[in-house]
């Protein structure tokens, strides 16, 4: 495990800006007024050649819907770190709280470094004066924004050496290496269906922020599980709403972030509100999540607070197939994040549906199914002529890419398309992934 490094402090101090400036990043959604960040964000840095696991965490307040809950967040970022970083706001003096978090570290048996913010350049060291009555010997004047002052900060923070490694030499990542084995998955969904529930619920605490409040969550936040010797890397997002109903600037971001995050996942996890039943918005999420070429389970959670009988089960099903047509190949899930109802069985679905779409096919056995299949129904003609299909081959995995060569592409018609992906299904397995099949014409032949 790499060293944890933690900021905090209060609200609107800088510390999202400080995590995206050390981490290199823009993983920390940042906006001008206070209370933007409220869940611990973990973001992976290096300074020195020394690596360490940095977090963001909430503003320590009070006032705010979720202020408990960002305290008890907070207190878990002290409790797990290493290296605590106190940042303070250089323009806006010494408040209450800062003094309320300084009186928590002093009796923290941990390094603790206390560093004041938007501090622009030697001539503003100035307003440093102000921080010394918190009776701190060593005050750390930096710039988050213009990166003033931080290399001096990193530089003490990394010679601490306590659990610090260097970073070993750089090598290619290999297919067997361990990292390129980490399972992705994406949690999305509306507001409010319990997808940090669900993630809490897997991870066994209270890692991230829950409310009957809609929109609680605003940044993607990455979280890594492992079971039965397999890794996992859980990201919690954003409810996604209607376009129509996103007026707010925060949440435009926070939905965008949350829509990126299905870019870099294996599997979107698409959690729905059974007790709602399946809405339109249900629907077009996971159509973002086909379109980016996920792989896909559909979780109805909240089932124990549906009326069942014998048939409720099918009628779900029926009914979510019926409007999600084109994610037909998706499996679905009755669950309960509350009560932990078949949780652990996701990620069995989960290992399934990752197998097929991390699986690579011989060019050999697609060309002989391509050859079955254009038997069992022979192509349509076009101006008269009929459409020759030559050969195929694979060309990516994740999900599985198919490159059909033929004389004219661009005159294949959908349903015929539709075929080639059902009968390669059957042929091969893969009934739980999407399929890609291109078109493309064959240099030279018609």
């Amino acid at each position: 495990m790499k060293p944890i490094v933690a900021i905090v402090g209060r609200p609107n101090v800088g510390k999202s800006t400080l995590f995206n400036r050390i981490t290199r990043s823009r993983d920390a959604l940042v906006d001008n007024f206070p209370g933007v960040t409220r869940d611990r964000n973990h973001g992976n840095a290096c300074w020195n050649d020394v690596e360490f696991t940095l977090v963001d965490t909430g503003g320590f307040a009070e006032g705010d819907d979720f202020a408990d809950e960002i305290r008890f967040q907070v207190y878990q970022a002290i409790a797990d770190a290493d290296v605590i970083i106190l940042l303070l706001d250089g323009k806006a003096g010494i408040s209450p709280f800062d003094r309320e978090i300084v009186d928590i570290l002093r009796i923290v048996e941990k390094p603790v470094f206390y560093a004041v913010n938007k501090i622009d350049g030697a001539e503003q060291e100035i307003f440093l004066a102000d921080f010394y009555q918190l009776g701190i010997e060593t005050l750390y004047p930096i710039s988050a924004e213009h990166r003033y002052g931080v290399s001096d900060l990193l530089d003490d923070v990394v010679n601490l050496r306590a659990g610090f490694v260097a970073k070993p030499p750089e090598d290619p990542i290999s297919p067997e290496d361990p990292i390129s084995k980490v399972i992705r998955l994406a949690v999305v969904g509306r507001p409010n269906v319990g997808k940090s529930s669900l993630i809490n619920r897997i991870l066994g605490e209270r890692r991230l922020l829950v409310s009957d409040i809609p929109g609680t969550t605003r940044d993607a936040i990455d979280s890594t599980w492992e079971m039965n010797g397999k890794s996992y890397l859980l990201v919690d997002t954003a409810g996604i709403r209607r376009k129509g109903k996103v007026h707010r600037k925060l949440e435009k971001f926070s939905i965008i972030k949350a829509l990126r995050s299905l870019d870099r996942c294996d599997v979107a996890l698409i959690v729905l509100d059974a007790a709602e039943g399946v809405t339109d918005q249900d629907i077009s999420i996971a159509g973002y999540a086909f379109e980016r070429g996920c792989g896909c389970i559909f979780l109805l959670n909240k089932w124990d607070l549906v009326e069942k009988d014998s048939k409720t089960v099918k009628e779900y099903y029926e009914r979510l197939t019926d409007q999600a047509k084109f994610l037909n190949f998706a499996p679905a899930m009755t669950i309960s994040a509350l009560t932990g109802l078949r949780v652990r069985k996701i990620f069995k679905q989960v290992d399934e549906v990752y197998e097929q779409y991390a699986r690579r096919i011989s060019t050999g056995r697609l060309n002989r199914f391509l050859e079955r299949a254009i038997k069992k129904n022979e192509p349509s003609l076009h101006h008269g002529k009929r459409i020759k299909y030559y050969y195929a081959a694979q060309i990516s995995t994740k999900p599985p890419t198919i490159v059909c060569f033929v004389n004219y592409p661009q005159a294949v018609h959908f349903s015929y398309k539709r075929y080639l992906i059902n009968q390669l299904r059957q042929e091969t397995g893969l009934v739980k992934t999407p399929i890609r099949i291109i078109f493309r014409q064959r240099e030279g032949r018609r």
